[in-house]
């Protein structure tokens, strides 16, 4: 059974340290959506844990507002998520608070933007195949 939970961002925190200590022992997952368009605010992390004791599991949906992007960390209860907040800040500009080392990690240092953002840019480049007809 999974079972979902909307929390606000000043209760993350506090609320994932809480369910660790009742037994979801084992964080698989974290990422982000951009709702562009869609709902306000527009940006949500999802949190999946794991309790293998209990064989449980639970998404955390926690909607970050626009005005002020920035989150905890939760790498001081759930070390492993040190690389999916680096990925969720890389990709959709996310800050996480607290965090031990919030730099990229997949784009290189100098890029500007985050590309899982719905209104980032798609960079097509144009291609040229042997022998079809030139696009002037």
């Amino acid at each position: 059974m999974n079972e979902v939970q909307h929390i606000e961002v000043n209760e993350y925190h506090d609320h994932i340290k809480s369910l660790l200590e009742e037994g979801y022992e084992m964080m698989m997952d974290l990422t982000a959506v951009d709702w562009f368009r869609k709902k306000e605010p527009r940006f949500e992390v999802v949190i999946n844990l794991l309790s293998l004791s209990k064989n449980l599991r639970k998404t955390i949906k926690v909607q970050v507002p626009d005005e002020n992007l920035t989150i905890p960390s939760i790498t001081d209860i759930y070390p492993g998520a040190n690389f999916y907040e680096r990925e969720v800040f890389d990709m959709f500009g996310i800050v996480f608070e607290n965090h031990p080392e919030l730099t990229r990690i997949l784009m290189p240092d100098d890029w500007i933007g985050h590309p899982l953002r719905k209104d980032y840019g798609s960079g097509r480049i144009p291609v040229q195949f042997k022998n079809a007809p030139s696009v002037d």
